[in-house]
């Protein structure tokens, strides 16, 4: 379920990002062969209007192929290189920018539809979180908590203080269900990789929904904050405060989107809108073959008043493809690291 739940988030904001490169290029004047989600063999595809829409195998990117954008193509007068800086501009910000766009509208929809969750104090259990103690022992949501090791519960951040205070140790949690009254043995161990320990379990969440207004005002704030830790997380990785270690790939994203998935369906959601600013501000920096040293190639022609060698810009591109395949294989070593670790 966490790889499907993946590939559909990951296929929408791959979706959304070509759309915008699509929609901005065709409104131009640029002729489009293709619009494609995913790399490699082509699984499925059909025509309308001249181009072609596909599905390819590997679904971890996609691209709109624009006449004049690669070697080789046809000298086309209404081609991408043909185009002024102006212009090639507006076609590269514009995938980048739909998912800063998605990700605003998963915010209001998020807060005005489902709602902000608060968190209760009472001692009942929420959410069960799969494979952890509380699940394996058969603690369910729902159940009240009365006491732990004989000592009684009131609220659930006496819970967390108690829970914490027998660490590494087993529990003997005495819980109401349905007017029964159960008594379970569970031992905390680690839940995340900043050492918090648990059993597994969280308190129960009220929603409350937010008026319109309100939703566009908190998705701005939050799409806006978000942009800044990210900007913040690469400056501190271009500086060595950060390692690539800390990078999460394929198999890390779809570790979080299943944990985020049992927690509640505004979390999910609010994890695809940080994945969708993610994808965007990733996409905006200045790395051969991505959106950003587009706009780069695009500012040097204005300023020179003349495009780039196409060969040579060529080259650069195909050196950044490869750096960015060497980065994804890096990423991905490391989840797998992770996960064996636990």
């Amino acid at each position: 379920m966490s790889i499907l739940l993946t590939l559909i988030i990951i296929a929408i904001l791959i979706l959304v990002h070509e759309w915008g490169h699509f929609i901005t290029a065709r409104r131009i004047g640029i002729p489009v062969y293709e619009f494609s989600i995913g790399f490699g063999y082509k699984i499925f595809s059909y025509k309308k209007n001249g181009v072609e829409y596909s599905w390819r195998l590997v679904p971890l990117g996609g691209f709109v192929r624009m006449a004049g954008e690669e070697l080789g193509d046809p000298d086309d007068p209404n081609g991408f290189n043909r185009r002024t800086p102006l212009e090639k501009i507006r076609v590269s910000f514009a995938g980048p920018f739909m998912n800063f766009v998605l990700a605003l509208l998963i915010f209001i929809y998020s807060y005005s539809v489902i709602g902000i969750p608060q968190a209760s104090d009472q001692p009942v259990i929420g959410t069960v979180i799969a494979e952890k103690p509380a699940d394996l022992a058969g603690i369910k949501s729902g159940d009240r908590i009365i006491s732990v090791n004989d000592m009684p519960v009131k609220s659930w951040r006496e819970f967390d203080n108690l829970t914490g205070k027998f660490e590494n140790q087993m529990l003997q949690l005495k819980i109401s269900r349905n007017k029964e009254v159960l008594n379970f043995n569970v031992t905390p161990v680690k839940l995340d990789s900043t050492g918090n320990r648990g059993i597994g379990v969280l308190n129960t969440v009220t929603y409350e929904k937010q008026a319109i207004t309100t939703s566009i005002k908190l998705g701005l704030q939050h799409t806006y904050e978000l942009t800044l830790l990210l900007l913040s997380a690469l400056a501190m990785l271009v500086s060595g405060g950060a390692s690539m270690g800390d990078l999460a790939g394929p198999v890390g994203i779809t570790r979080l989107v299943g944990e985020f998935a049992q927690v509640g369906t505004v979390f999910l959601l609010n994890f695809a809108a940080f994945l969708s600013i993610n994808l965007g501000l990733m996409n905006l920096l200045p790395i051969p073959a991505l959106d950003g040293s587009k706009i780069v190639f695009a500012l040097v022609e204005a300023v020179r008043r003349k495009p780039l060698d196409p060969d040579k810009e060529g080259f650069i591109n195909w050196i950044g493809f490869m750096f960015l395949i060497g980065l994804m294989v890096i990423v991905t070593f490391n989840d797998i690291v992770r996960w064996i670790k636990g």
